[in-house]
C-alpha cells in the first residue's frame, strides 16, 4: 500500500512527468486548443522596437476589439509603413507610423483634428471679420485650439469646407502642386451644348491663365436651367463661376460636394461633423504625408 502524501512528500517523483487533472467530462485524449494569435510572443526582430501594441493602437481608433484586430492582422488586412503585417505583438509609434486598414490608412495622433463643415451661402470664409459679418470662425467657436480653413469659399457659394489644426496638412491639401480634386454643383442658365465636356476638358483661356477642369456632365435640365457637375483642382478665386461663365453658363447657384474623397453628402446647411480617423488618413495619403 502507498504511503499517504504528507508536507514533505513530492506529488510525484523526479523523473515522473507532471500531468494537470481537468474538471469533470475531462479526457485525456482531448486535443489542447491551439493557442490564440494574442498569447504568442512578438516577433524575435520586433523584440527591441519601442511604442505600443498594434492590436492595442488599432482598438483605441476604432477599428475593433483587441481580439478583432488580431484576427485582421492573422488576414493580412493590415499593414504598417507600406508592408503587410505578418505577426501579432508588433510594437508601433502612433506619431510616426504609417498604419493602413484593408488599404486605408489612419490617421491616430489624438492631437489634430479635422472638421467637415456645410457653409451657408453669405458666410465668410475667415476665423474673425472686424466688420461683424458671419464667418466660419463663429460657425466652428471653441471645438478646437488653432483651427484653421482649408482654402476658402467665396462668400456666395456653399458647401463644404474643411477646417483643422493640422497646418501641414492644411497647407498641402490648397496647394495646387498637390492637385487636390474639388467636386461642385452649378446651376447654370441656359442648356449645356452636347460638346461642352470636350471643350471644357481641353481647356479654355481666361484673363489670369489658362484652366480645363478634370470633370464635367450635366446632372439635370429643367425649365431653361441646367445643373452641371464640375470636378477640378484649380484654386484660383471665382475659378468656377468665371470659367462657366466664359463658355456661356452664367451661375446662379454654386455648392462644393467633395474635396478629394471627403463628400457633404447629406450634411444639413450649417452643420459641422469631425472626421473619422480614416477620413483624415485618406486625406493625409492624398497629399503625401
Amino acid at each position: 500500500m502507498n504511503a499517504a502524501p504528507t508536507d514533505e512528500t513530492p506529488d510525484h517523483l523526479p523523473d515522473e512527468p507532471s500531468t494537470t487533472r481537468g474538471g469533470e467530462g475531462w479526457s485525456e485524449e482531448m486535443d489542447l486548443a491551439p493557442a490564440h494569435p494574442a498569447d504568442r510572443g512578438p516577433a524575435p526582430e520586433d523584440a527591441d522596437r519601442e511604442g505600443e501594441r498594434l492590436q492595442k493602437v488599432l482598438a483605441r481608433a476604432g477599428v475593433g476589439s483587441r481580439r478583432i484586430c488580431e484576427d485582421m492582422i492573422d488576414e493580412g488586412r493590415i499593414m504598417v509603413n507600406g508592408a503587410v503585417v505578418q505577426v501579432q505583438g508588433m510594437r508601433v509609434d502612433p506619431r510616426t507610423d504609417h498604419i493602413a486598414v484593408d488599404g486605408v490608412r489612419l490617421e491616430l495622433r489624438d492631437d489634430r483634428v479635422t472638421y467637415a463643415l456645410n457653409k451657408p451661402a453669405g458666410v465668410i470664409t475667415a476665423m474673425s471679420d472686424d466688420r461683424n459679418r458671419p464667418t466660419v470662425g463663429d460657425m466652428v467657436g471653441d471645438l478646437a485650439p488653432g483651427l484653421v480653413h482649408v482654402g476658402r469659399l467665396d462668400q456666395d457659394t456653399e458647401g463644404l469646407l474643411l477646417v483643422t489644426n493640422d497646418g501641414e496638412l492644411a497647407h498641402r491639401l490648397a496647394h495646387p502642386s498637390y492637385e487636390v480634386k474639388k467636386t461642385y454643383l452649378a446651376q447654370v442658365s441656359g442648356s449645356v451644348p452636347r460638346d461642352m465636356y470636350k471643350r471644357l476638358r481641353q481647356g479654355v483661356e481666361l484673363e489670369d491663365g489658362p484652366v480645363r477642369v478634370d470633370g464635367f456632365q450635366v446632372v439635370d435640365t429643367h425649365a431653361g436651367q441646367s445643373v452641371v457637375e464640375v470636378v477640378l483642382h484649380e484654386g484660383r478665386k471665382h475659378i468656377v463661376r468665371r470659367l462657366l461663365a466664359h463658355v456661356g453658363l452664367p451661375v446662379s447657384r454654386l455648392t462644393r460636394t467633395a474635396i478629394g474623397p471627403v463628400k457633404l453628402e447629406r450634411m444639413r446647411t450649417g452643420s459641422i461633423r469631425r472626421l473619422t480617423r480614416a477620413e483624415v488618413g485618406q486625406l493625409n495619403e492624398l497629399v503625401g504625408l
